[in-house]
């Protein structure tokens, strides 16, 4: 809705603002097109200060303009545009500077009014991206970048997205090479030129440019290709062996074998291996940006937690690119956004992650199944907030909420659940619809029926709780909205799944290869279902669950356990320690504490010593897991 200045000046008047609220009168999009084509001019040379630096000249006529920064941003599900990051701003038109105001209740957006005579505006400012993660994602570094365009972008107000025309350009440091779904237009020295796109597939369509650089075919021959593209920190790290090559390729044969469909002309991995630019996960319609630690492929045994990712983000364009739950799609990025489906778009991916990482080879049998373990125990045990008082359907909103914000005690605020949440949602479905038709039908008729549709389109196809609840019904009827709402709404355990499936979970007090390999990746140990503690570098205390032992003893998170009964910490005498605990029963697990500059000493009265998640067959029951989770 568009606000008229006169109504903005009057609610200004009354406020208090006086005239210069009345500035909030930012056009509301049309689906016209535009008059013209946007330029883009970026150099992302100035690796020394970690600056992009942005020329843009803007088609305009005489009269007010208003010119966006991206703040509802595709992927976060939430508005966090870095418009904080912006700076040195100077708009011109027929060669002379001309002022701009911000608008007061609309940060994200510049007006400007265009003088007589003028067919443009020529806009400059920079992007001072990340300096280290304490001002957000490190996105530049010596050896490569993340070039993100709702970050180096101003577009006009009052169209939709994808009726802005829009010409790139970006000179990258000498030498450098790229990855991106954009397509080349041309290459003069280190500037390159890319075709003609929308505004709104230009956001979606990232770079990654790097000094080490290696491009990989992953599915050789294809008219329709997937390809790797891989930066690092050092050339060391791209080495793949043959094996690995493999597993990759199996997954796009895996995903086309899911959905009998694909929705891109060309899809890229944009792949860092850093420990420097920070690590990342986001979904693009025809690429995806994808940060892991360096080590992915030379310390391939260590590398298990991660190796969902390619899977998890590869699955995004059918699910939450192609196929968007109604309420996400809209019309420009300066429109709010609402995240009342984020139980498909992220938790079935997160499913889907999960078994396609499976069934490529990224994981091996045992490992998925033992990183489905460490998921069921979180919503077995690991969150009594949803026990207590939240439900996955309220943690849609998180994004807005939390926008990915550090919590306190995240196992009982809860965030983001719909993601892992949703996932056992959907292996609870798969269950539902196996048991319904005798294993005639799965969750794999759903994401061909559902997904797999209009083979080569790649325009936003929405859907509502309706269309899930309908192509459910079209597989095998039942009173799915019930069954759903029951999960959405509700505080159950979630675990139900498991046990459809031919498994249940069970706790021993040895962790499994992936437990093992998750405390590693914390530094520290996780004892979450046994003193109710997770321990990262050095004593530091990461979480502590919510009414559980640790919590009742007087333990926060913030604080650092110095000692263990009596001796320095560290992971294997903490380990020890609750060991002793339930073989004396008068012994509690004593803790020497340090909470801002105050030491204390904690007892912990808990005698059940350690305990790890694992599932284990149900004797008597077909292992429908196995039947999942192998290859196609």
């Amino acid at each position: 809705m568009k606000v008229t200045r006169l109504a903005s000046a009057m609610f200004a008047t009354a406020i208090g603002l006086g005239s210069f609220a009345a500035l909030a009168d930012v056009p509301a999009p049309q689906d016209i097109p535009f008059n013209g084509t946007l330029k883009i001019n970026v150099d992302a040379t100035d690796l020394a200060h970690r600056v992009f630096r942005v020329h843009e000249t803007v088609p305009a006529q005489a009269g007010p303009l208003t010119l966006l920064y991206p703040q509802w941003l595709p992927g976060n599900h939430s508005p966090t545009g870095s418009i904080d990051k912006l700076a040195g701003l100077v708009v011109k038109a027929n060669g002379k500077v001309i002022p701009w105001k911000r608008d007061p209740l609309n940060v994200f957006a510049f007006h400007v009014d265009v003088p007589q005579g003028a067919s443009e505006v020529e806009v400059d400012f920079q992007f001072l991206s990340a300096q280290d993660t304490r001002q957000g994602r490190v996105v530049m570094t010596p050896e490569m970048l993340n070039l993100q365009w709702n970050s180096v972008s101003l577009y006009p107000a009052g169209y939709f997205a994808r009726q802005i025309k829009a010409e790139t350009s970006v000179t990258f440091p000498t030498g450098w090479q790229y990855g991106s779904a954009l397509e080349l237009a041309s290459r003069s020295g280190d500037t390159v030129t890319f075709k003609p796109i929308d505004y709104e597939n230009l956001v979606d369509s990232p770079i990654y440019a790097g000094k080490y650089f290696k491009r990989v075919d992953l599915d050789p021959g294809a008219k329709t290709p997937v390809f790797l593209n891989i930066v690092a920190d050092d050339p060391k790290y791209l080495e793949i062996k043959p094996e690995q090559l493999k597993v990759h390729q199996n997954l796009v044969q895996q995903m086309y074998k899911l959905y009998g469909a694909h929705h891109y002309n060309h899809y890229d991995f944009l792949f860092s291996l850093s420990e420097k630019m920070s690590g990342n996960g986001l979904e693009h319609h025809r690429s995806s940006e994808n940060g892991v630690s360096p080590g992915y492929f030379t310390e391939w045994d260590k590398s298990v937690v991660m190796r969902d990712l390619l899977s998890h983000e590869f699955n995004h364009s059918w699910d939450g690119k192609y196929r968007r739950g109604a309420d996400l799609s809209t019309p420009n990025f300066n429109v709010p956004m609402q995240d009342s489906l984020l139980w498909v778009y992220e938790g079935q991916t997160q499913f889907w992650g999960y078994v396609m990482a499976a069934r490529s080879g990224l994981w091996k049998q045992d490992q998925a199944l033992d990183m489905l373990a460490n998921v069921a125990a979180t919503y077995d045990r690991g969150r009594p907030g949803l026990q207590q008082w939240r439900n996955i359907q309220d943690t849609t909103n998180d994004p807005i909420i939390a926008m990915r914000r550090p919590l306190p005690y995240r196992n009982y605020q809860m965030s983001e659940d719909y993601y892992s949440g949703g996932q056992m949602i959907w292996l609870d479905v798969d269950g539902k619809l196996r048991d319904l038709t005798s294993d005639k039908r799965s969750i794999d008729d759903f994401a061909k029926a559902f997904f797999g549709v209009k083979n080569g389109e790649w325009d936003v196809n929405t859907y509502t709780f309706d269309d899930v609840v309908k192509t459910l019904n079209d597989i095998t009827p039942y009173d799915w909205a019930s069954y759903l709402r029951e999960r959405l709404d509700g505080h159950g355990p979630l675990i139900g799944g498991f046990e459809a499936n031919g498994w249940k979970l069970v706790y021993t007090d040895k962790p499994s290869d992936v437990a093992k390999a998750v405390e590693a990746r914390m530094g520290g140990a996780n004892l979450t279902y046994s003193l109710g503690l997770a321990m990262g570098k050095g004593g530091d205390i990461a979480d502590v669950l919510w009414d559980g032992p640790a919590f009742k003893a007087g333990l926060s998170p913030g604080m650092k356990v110095i000692a263990v009964n009596g001796k320095e910490y560290s992971g294997d005498a903490i380990k020890d320690a609750v060991t002793a605990a339930a073989k004396d029963k008068n012994q509690p697990v004593e803790l020497l504490v340090k909470n801002f500059d105050e030491y204390k000493t904690l007892r912990i009265d808990y005698h059940d010593g350690l305990k790890y998640p694992h599932l284990e067959r149900i004797a008597g029951k077909p292992d429908r897991l196995a039947e999942l989770l192998k290859a196609r």
